[in-house]
């Protein structure tokens, strides 16, 4: 988790101070510094020299935000600025809150964001200069610090930058997938286009080549390198080997390998090299893990190159091969085992493999479609929808209108009259092709979605997949109700679960018995069955307990009526209702009587200190 930026505010008039102080609220780690008379404490401080101030603690500071006049900003910090890379962010905004201008640092710093979060705080407008922004395209210096990756350049910095903001012909390859290549691909600006692999552009076309991945390689055009942490660099060795020997060989090695040192995550061997001198030294001088695996760890993977004598020695068919690849999760060598001797005799090997989790392959993303109104799907799933190649959806759960987010020529299909064998094939078809499916279910997937016994297959198929959470219909029955759940004295547990038909409950599951809580009740799946539900609940909740019945609620044709536990059976069979359809049971649904602590006076925690004052 990245630290919470500090952040100094200097403010030189009383409505400058009364913007300070506001400020102030929204920066945890801020120190207000004024020249104006106020009550002081160890947060807010009294100047009477900004020059001083600044001289001493200019560096110490992430962020300075200066309140009042740009002139007064700009000649106090211009004898302490020395580059970007060290500077810290500087904001100026009048002290009317109506301009929040970005003066230094804007990307490397965090200037602009800081300029923008002010404009929010005071309804003004942020004055931000930097090309990039202002066009909405990449900043290309920021990226690497954003996604953990390492860069290099074939050329200055700043001529690559200019390159870019004057949106000439750029190649983007991505080698590797990762968070950062779905930014870019997502994102990519028109004058950009998109390659996955070295030998598909050619760069004579271009004027700007942007490179994510782990090779090395020649360009005949100016190159922004970007190296993710991605590769796993399996090891055996001689005992004692020399670490500068070592070193000076496996670069060697590497270069000739065309792969980036800057791209290897981990350094990996066997349990029995964990005191290995040149392996400590090197993971820890170019910052790698350092991690080692059991021999019966190692004998799971099945190496293409086994070893007869490091068998018979140590009991396994090799360590380089088979540690890079438990690490990597992966057993698609990049480089097999090699040997290597050093200039004082002693022996080496290694093998490299990529992360699972980088290859550009085949991927499943299960997303939560959320209660129904397309609005209400998360941000995410709603990219995932735009970029998948496939969608199979629930169609009796989840409304058509979400799909229309489909790009042209993805295939969507509805699964509700397909069996678990169908979907599958479909899923295989396009897995084989390396491209991505999306799963789409109703409200958030981990609540009735049915999603266990797919993730079993694709288990089993060691399928990429991962979960987008979503808003389930009990949030969007809140939202519905306006009603807060978890009522302070009434109740401030919610229970999800549903009646007892066809598919028995557990036994250690009786509704009747989760009734005795009296908490907030959502009732899934149970409308065939309300009489029996309401009988159930009856036996601990009194009859006036207020209850609400939510047919798809944010659909089009949502429907909702309210009234007692008594009244449930019968609020039910009067309207005909059957399917998808949401119980709500509790003294929550309405309440509005009681006050949370949390915005208590007296409550005081990290975001709302206790003061602590002296008057100066």
């Amino acid at each position: 988790m990245s630290e919470e930026k500090k952040v100094a505010i200097v403010a030189f008039t009383d409505r400058g101070l009364s913007l300070g102080i506001t400020i102030q609220k929204e920066f945890n780690r801020s120190k207000l510094y004024t020249t104006r008379e106020t009550v002081f404490s160890k947060d807010i401080v009294k100047i009477e020299n900004l020059s001083e101030l600044l001289e001493k603690k200019f560096q110490s500071f992430d962020t300075w935000i200066f309140v009042g006049a740009l002139g007064i900003c700009v000649r106090s910090i211009a004898p302490f600025i020395q580059n970007k890379e060290i500077d810290p962010a500087v904001i100026s905004i009048d002290d009317q809150g109506k301009f929040a201008q970005a003066v230094l640092s804007g990307h490397v710093g965090g200037a602009n964001e800081v300029a923008a979060k002010l404009s929010r705080i005071f309804k003004g407008q942020a004055v931000i200069s930097t090309s990039s922004d202002l066009q909405d395209i990449w900043a290309l210096d920021l990226l690497a610090e954003k996604y953990g990756w390492t860069s290099s350049t074939s050329e200055p910095f700043k001529k690559l930058i200019s390159l870019f903001v004057n949106n000439k012909r750029t190649a983007l390859i991505m080698k590797v997938k990762d968070q950062g290549t779905d930014f870019l691909e997502s994102t990519k600006p028109e004058f950009v286009d998109i390659y996955y692999s070295l030998e598909q552009a050619d760069q004579t076309k271009y004027d700007l080549l942007i490179y994510v991945g782990y090779e090395l390689f020649s360009t005949q055009v100016p190159t922004l390198h970007f190296y993710p942490k991605c590769l796993s660099l399996g090891t055996g060795c001689s005992k004692n080997i020399e670490p500068a020997l070592f070193e000076e060989a496996l670069l060697k090695n590497l270069k000739d390998e065309n792969i980036a040192w800057q791209s290897i995550e981990a350094l990996v061997s066997v349990d029995i090299k964990a005191e290995e001198e040149a392996y400590k030294a090197l993971s820890k001088k170019w910052d790698w893990e350092f991690k080692t695996f059991t021999v019966e760890e190692l004998k799971q993977i099945a190496v293409p190159n086994p070893s007869a004598k490091v068998l018979e020695k140590i009991g396994v068919d090799g360590v380089s091969e088979s540690s890079s690849a438990l690490y990597a999760q992966n057993t698609s060598w990049l480089i097999e085992k090699t040997r290597s001797e050093v200039s004082s005799g002693k022996m080496f090997t290694h093998a490299i493999c990529l992360k699972r989790s980088f290859e550009r392959k085949g991927l499943i993303a299960i997303v939560g479609a959320g209660p129904g109104a397309p609005e209400y799907i998360t941000i995410k799933g709603k990219e995932l929808l735009e970029k998948a190649d496939c969608i199979l959806y629930a169609g009796s759960l989840v409304p058509e209108e979400l799909t229309h987010f489909a790009k042209p020529g993805a295939l969507v299909r509805n699964s509700a009259p397909m069996n678990l064998e169908e979907q599958m094939e479909l899923v295989d078809e396009y897995y084989a092709q390396g491209k991505l499916i999306v799963r789409l279910h109703s409200g958030d997937p981990s609540i009735y979605g049915a999603i266990q016994e797919q993730m079993t297959i694709f288990d089993e198929k060691n399928y990429e997949y991962f979960i987008v959470p979503g808003i389930s219909s009990f949030q969007a029955a809140a939202a519905y109700l306006k009603s807060e759940f978890t009522v302070p004295e009434v109740t401030q547990t919610i229970i999800l679960t549903r009646g007892e038909g066809n598919t028995p409950m557990p036994e250690h599951e009786k509704l009747e018995d989760m009734a005795k809580l009296r908490a907030t009740m959502c009732i899934f799946l149970s409308a065939g069955i309300a009489k029996k539900v309401e009988a159930k609940l009856l036996q601990y909740y009194p009859a006036e307990t207020p209850v609400a019945v939510l047919y798809r609620v944010s659909w089009k044709d949502e429907k909702v009526w309210t009234g007692k536990l008594e009244e449930l059976d019968r609020i039910i069979r009067d309207n005909k209702l059957s399917r998808t359809v949401l119980i709500i049971v509790g003294d929550a649904v309405g309440a509005r009587k009681n006050r949370s602590w949390l915005y208590g006076d007296n409550w005081n925690h990290i975001f709302r200190k206790k003061e602590k004052t002296q008057v100066s």
